[in-house]
């Protein structure tokens, strides 16, 4: 019997955009409705899966490897597939949104791969949607350009050859799209629209450039959700007409339970399968999302002092490029955030040797490559790959086997050195309004006390808040102790409004979009329900 037609989708609450109609054509919408007629049930139950997951964890406070998955991590024999030409050096990412001036710029930057991408350094306005898909075709038929306003400025590609290959990320499984809906009124997964509008208008035009449709998967939770991810590919090529296996995907590894699952989530998608990537914030916040009431050896201590050498870190990260390089993958570090300042030379200075000892301990470690958020990060982290790799690719004949790491290595919080400050109670509200107004606007990657903040950002931040209240956490502050209490981030959320307003001035502070990022990160940091995703309120308050 026949698959029924897939249901239209309709495009509601949306304002016409210039160009919308080159990427929401007839054909492209039938294709993203047939991924959402046929997957999105799966995804709906896999994510009653998590809260399944979730609700176990707090019950025992501990996780360990699948044993139903044993075979799978003893077998020695199966690798993933063999990377193409376009994704075999790595050695530097940069990351960033898809407008169009970041497109340009990405591309020229000098670094190996650019993740473009739509998850958490993008607002998921229907513009950024829509025009971010319209950008990244402009750049692949080289008819992309950009004029800055102010400055006049005017950003063109360099030659084929020296662009970087392109890893688009979409949105991760639980996030809907609100202004792509079926007869019944449901919402398509928003991953389902990212990866189906990119895929269908550009997946031929990719393989006439010699590239391929590679994408970076990201807040993967299990192999089985992985296991969607790949049965996903395997329809999306075969409804397209090109061959099995031409889809390449990285998978970010920034969720606890994923990091005991690696091997099988490598597995489900071996025949579409690139790497994996240790991706820091997002891997702090899910652990305070699933043992927040673990009691105080759960408790992590302010997010900037939990750096890649913590223990539990280190569990991590080499478990990480053991597995990938065990398998014939690509292991792709973390995120150096800073962004150079253009007047203060110490400031640059003393980041650039942190960036530096940052890149050289996972050439060191023996990772393959790893991310970037400015281009003036490129040459540093390039040379600290370079001293490594030389003329190889890769090192994935690294297979560090003298790395043995237990479950409970993985969630040793309290064998870090370091507890909560006030300090890092004060930075968590600023950065988390700070960051949370940009996005209300429309903006996902803000700059923010020079780094280069996202999503991922805004979610450790809150969680931290509320771990520290809900755990009781104590600071010295000014010769006394202070009590982490609802009140006292109350108060610092008020300082912080009013030096917002006297920073930016009242006209400023009047047209943006403060009191509701103050509230709601009060809201989602205060709460007693804890909400699984920032991202999913916030997107209620989206506009556009």
């Amino acid at each position: 019997m026949s698959a029924p037609a897939p249901s239209p989708l309709a495009i509601v609450d949306a304002e016409p955009l210039p160009r919308q109609e080159e990427v929401l054509t007839e054909p492209a919408l039938a294709f993203v409705a047939e991924l959402h007629r046929r997957f999105t049930p799966r995804r709906d139950e896999l994510l009653a899966r998590r809260a399944e997951r979730r609700a176990e964890i707090a019950r025992t406070s501990t996780l360990d490897f699948l044993p139903e998955t044993a075979a799978i991590r003893a077998d020695d024999s199966w690798r993933v597939a063999p990377s193409p030409a376009a994704l075999n050096d790595r050695r530097v990412e940069i990351t960033g949104p898809t407008d169009r001036k970041m497109t340009i710029n990405a591309l020229n930057s000098g670094a190996k791969v650019w993740l473009a991408d739509f998850e958490d350094a993008s607002a998921p306005t229907w513009e950024n949607v829509v025009l971010g898909q319209v950008n990244l075709a402009d750049a692949y038929t080289r008819s992309i350009d950009f004029t800055d306003e102010r400055s006049g400025k005017s950003y063109a590609l360099r030659p084929d050859g020296e662009l970087a290959t392109v890893v688009m990320r979409p949105r991760g499984w639980h996030l809907g799209e609100r202004h792509l809906v079926d007869a019944n009124g449901t919402q398509a997964p928003g991953a389902l629209v990212d990866f189906g509008l990119y895929f269908f208008h550009n997946a031929q035009r990719l393989l006439d450039l010699g590239k391929g449709p590679y994408f970076y998967l990201p807040k993967t939770e299990s192999h089985l959700e992985a296991r969607l991810w790949n049965d996903v590919f395997v329809f999306a090529q075969e409804y397209v007409g090109i061959p099995q296996g031409t889809i390449r995907a990285t998978v970010l590894i920034e969720t606890i339970t994923a990091a005991y699952e690696m091997e099988e989530i490598l597995y489900e998608l071996r025949n579409h399968a690139s790497g994996l990537n240790a991706g820091r914030w997002d891997y702090l916040f899910s652990i305070v999302k699933n043992f927040r009431d673990g009691g105080a050896k759960f408790v992590l201590p302010d997010r900037n002092l939990v750096t890649m050498t913590a223990p539990f870190m280190r569990a991590y990260t080499e478990l990480l490029v053991r597995t990938c390089h065990k398998r014939g993958a690509h292991a792709i570090g973390g995120m150096a955030a800073f962004i150079p300042s253009r007047r203060d030379a110490e400031v640059n200075k003393v980041a650039f040797e942190k960036v530096r000892a940052d890149k050289d301990r996972e050439a060191g470690d023996g990772f393959d490559g790893s991310w970037v958020a400015h281009p003036d990060l490129v040459p540093i982290a390039m040379e600290s790959f370079d001293k490594v790799l030389g003329d190889r690719p890769n090192q994935k004949d690294r297979l560090r086997e003298d790395v043995h790491v237990e479950a409970a290595d993985l969630i040793a919080i309290d064998s870090l050195d370091a507890k909560p400050t006030y300090n890092g109670l004060v930075n968590a509200v600023q950065v988390g309004i700070r960051y949370i107004e940009a996005w209300l606007r429309g903006l996902g990657a803000v700059a923010i006390f020079n780094l280069m903040e996202d999503a991922a950002t805004a979610e450790i931040s809150r969680s931290q808040i509320w771990q520290w209240i809900n755990a009781g956490v104590e600071f010295e502050h000014a010769g006394s102790t202070v009590k982490a209490t609802p009140e006292l981030a109350r108060e610092i959320a008020a300082e912080e409004l009013d030096t917002i307003r006297k920073e930016i001035g009242e006209e400023a502070f009047a047209a943006g979009h403060w009191q509701q990022a103050h509230d709601l990160l009060l809201t989602v940091s205060l709460d007693d329900d804890y909400a699984d995703f920032l991202t999913l309120p916030a997107y209620e308050q989206l506009r556009g």
